[in-house]
């Protein structure tokens, strides 16, 4: 399968200039023949909205929404956007569109109040973390904060995930030597996932500045053996293209099989037990 990496610059508070760059990707994509196109997240709408999140939440059958999903046409698209949701919470989304169709929406669970980010103000906490069927095998989405959390990697390998999908908005930080921080602990990160878990890790981050704040871009690919194929450039918009050879997961769970030999009724024994001892229902036996 073939996959690409939308490395855009959003426009902030601007879903009319967003569509269209949006459309302009979608186009370039197909004629590369990609087969799943991944934006970062809230591409749609920009990431330090405040008192905009209002204004920029959408229904997922709003006509902008319906407009990107029919732009789409047979190919696979992953975007992010402010969702309005029928109980009146706004959530940071991404949906991922197969068919013409909106296949799934995954709501960001782990919302970063701290620093510069203020989330959890804005936005009401997802409540799932699932892996979902598509034409290319299991797929899971964490959206930003959700992949430096382990349990959401974990669950959704658990769950059968083949392909990790993060999109992200990561600002440029913490410059160590002659690397950027912040890219460093990302591929860390995404390293760690993929050879723990034996899977494709798809990172989609943005470029762009906003109010001070510049994203660094570098979106990548890594393969299920930690390895990275492919990575985009620092602060550049860019279509990064990779072909991914989905069976890489079959050979590396072979290789390394600890999805195989987890115990997860260990693990749920314990997590129980835990969640006892901190809400004082129990003592550490």
């Amino acid at each position: 399968m073939r996959i690409g990496l939308a490395q855009i610059r959003p426009r902030l508070g601007r879903v009319d200039i967003n569509l269209e760059l949006h459309e302009e990707m979608i186009h370039q994509a197909r004629e590369e023949q990609v087969d799943l196109l991944i934006f970062p997240e809230l591409s749609l709408t920009g990431y330090n909205l405040l008192d905009l999140t209002y204004e920029m939440a959408r229904d997922p059958f709003s006509p902008d929404i319906q407009r990107l999903i029919q732009a789409a046409g047979e190919m696979d698209l992953v975007f992010g956007f402010v969702e309005h949701s029928p109980e009146h919470t706004l959530y940071n989304s991404a949906a991922y569109i197969t068919q013409q169709n909106l296949h799934y929406l995954h709501r960001k669970v782990y919302l970063p109040t701290y620093g510069m980010f203020d989330e959890a103000r804005y936005f009401g906490h997802g409540q799932m973390i699932r892996s979902i069927p598509t034409r290319f095998g299991q797929v899971g989405i964490q959206i930003c904060e959700d992949a430096w959390h382990p349990s959401t990697a974990y669950l959704l390998a658990q769950d059968g995930a083949q392909i990790l999908i993060i999109p992200s908005n990561s600002p440029a930080r913490n410059t160590h030597g002659e690397g950027l921080g912040s890219q460093e602990a990302w591929v860390n990160i995404m390293k760690t996932q993929a050879m723990s878990h034996g899977c494709y890790v798809l990172f989609a981050n943005r470029v762009g500045t906003e109010d001070g704040v510049s994203f660094f871009g570098g979106s990548a690919v890594v393969d299920p053996f930690g390895e990275v194929e492919k990575q985009a450039s620092l602060f550049k918009e860019e279509l990064l293209i990779a072909d991914l050879e989905i069976d890489k997961v079959r050979k590396a769970r072979f290789q390394m099989p600890m999805l195989r030999d987890e115990n997860l009724d260990i693990t749920l024994r314990e997590l129980n037990r835990i969640k006892r001892k901190r809400s004082g229902e129990g003592t550490w036996l």
